[in-house]
C-alpha cells in the first residue's frame, strides 16, 4: 500500500486521521482540498509532504496563488516547499513535464526510504536490538517503508530486531495510532509507552538505540522533529545510547544555519485540551501546543540520509 500516489488524474492518499479504526483512501482533485488534508494531518510526515507538494503542483495547473498556498500549508517541514519547488521549475515546459517531474519525486522517495533503511541498519551494532522511536516515521510518513521506521523494518527483515518501544506521541497520538498499526502490519514485536516514560526507560538500560525522523535539519545538523524528541536526546546522551536521525537529503535545509532559525509550528490549543474529540481539561483552560522541538547537533550520534551517514 502506498500512502500517497497519483492515480487516474488525482492525488490518492490515506486519511491518517481515521487510523487505526479504518483505512480510507481520499481522492484529491484540487489544491484547496490538498491543503486541507495537509493542515488537518490527513497526510503528514516530511517525505510524504514532499510528494504531496510535488503532486499538488500538477493539481494547481500553473496558478501561482494556488502554488504559493500549497507551499506555505505547514511551515516547519521543509520537504513540502522543496517538493513544490522541484516541480514548479518545470511549469514552463507544460503539464506533461510537470507531471513527469512530480512522479520522479515520488519514485525518488521510494528509493530513498529503502536506502535509508539499509544504511541505518548497517550503522547499528547488535543482533537483537531494542529500538525506541517517537511519532510515526514509517510508510505512512512517506510513500513506502519510511525513514526511522524503515530502518526498523530492515532490522526486522534481517532478524536483528528484538523490540520497538513506541512513544504514544501526544497530543495527536501518532505513535499510538499509526506506529503501532504499522509495526503490527509488519509483524514486528513492539510495546507502547507514555511519552514521559521514554527517558526513564533509557536510564534503566532497556534501549539500544533511539531512532527519529526529521521535519527540517539545519545546515549545522540541528534537527526539528516531533515534540518530545529533545527529551529523548537528553535521556539518550545521559544513558550512553545512540541517538540517530533518519531523513532524506531533501530534509537538510542548507539555507537555515542552525536550529535557532527554524520556524516551529504552534498548532490549535484544542489538540491539547481534548483527545480524539473528548475534552479532558476544564472549560476556560488555555494550552501551549508547539508541534515540534529542536535537538542540537551535539546530542545527535548520526544523521542517516539516502546518500550518506553524517556525524554532526
Amino acid at each position: 500500500m502506498r500512502t500517497i500516489d497519483w492515480v487516474d488524474g488525482a492525488v490518492e492518499l490515506v486519511d491518517q486521521t481515521l487510523l487505526p479504526d479504518k483505512c480510507v483512501m481520499l481522492r484529491i482533485h484540487t489544491v484547496d482540498d490538498l491543503v486541507d488534508a495537509i493542515r488537518r494531518l490527513a497526510v503528514r510526515g516530511a517525505p510524504a509532504l514532499g510528494v504531496a507538494g510535488a503532486l499538488g503542483v500538477v493539481l494547481a495547473g500553473g496558478d501561482p496563488g494556488r502554488i504559493a498556498r500549497l507551499r506555505a500549508a505547514r511551515p516547519t517541514a521543509v520537504n513540502l516547499a522543496w517538493g513544490v519547488d522541484q516541480v514548479a521549475a518545470h511549469l514552463p515546459d507544460g503539464r506533461d513535464a510537470v507531471l513527469a517531474a512530480a512522479l520522479r519525486v515520488r519514485d525518488a522517495d521510494i528509493a530513498a526510504c529503502r536506502s535509508m533503511g539499509e544504511r541505518g541498519a548497517d550503522l547499528l551494532n547488535g543482533d537483537r536490538l531494542r529500538i525506541m522511536t517517537v511519532c510515526n516515521t514509517g510508510g505512512l510518513a512517506a510513500v513506502e517503508r519510511g525513514t526511522a521506521l524503515g530502518v526498523v523494518q530492515t532490522l526486522h527483515e534481517r532478524g536483528r530486531l528484538a523490540e520497538v518501544l513506541a512513544l504514544e506521541t501526544r497530543p495527536l497520538l501518532q505513535g499510538a495510532r499509526l506506529t503501532t498499526w504499522e509495526l503490527a502490519r509488519m509483524g514486528a514485536p513492539h510495546r507502547l509507552i507514555a511519552d514521559s516514560a521514554g527517558p526513564y526507560l533509557l536510564a534503566r538500560g532497556e534501549v539500544d538505540a533511539v531512532l527519529i525522523g526529521a521535519d527540517r535539519i539545519a545546515a549545522n545538523g540541528d534537527t526539528a522533529n516531533k515534540i518530545g524528541s529533545y527529551a529523548l536526546a537528553l535521556g539518550a546522551e545521559r544513558a550512553g545510547v545512540p541517538f540517530v536521525v533518519v531523513a532524506p537529503e531533501s530534509t537538510i535545509d542548507r539555507n537555515t544555519p542552525s536550529g535557532e532559525q527554524i520556524a516551529i509550528e504552534d498548532r490549535d490549543e484544542d489538540e491539547i485540551l481534548a483527545i480524539r474529540g473528548m475534552r479532558v481539561a476544564p472549560e476556560g483552560t488555555r494550552a501551549v501546543n508547539p508541534a515540534f522541538d529542536v535537538t542540537p547537533h551535539d546530542l545527535i550520534t548520526a544523521i542517516v540520509t539516502d546518500q550518506r551517514v553524517i556525524r554532526p
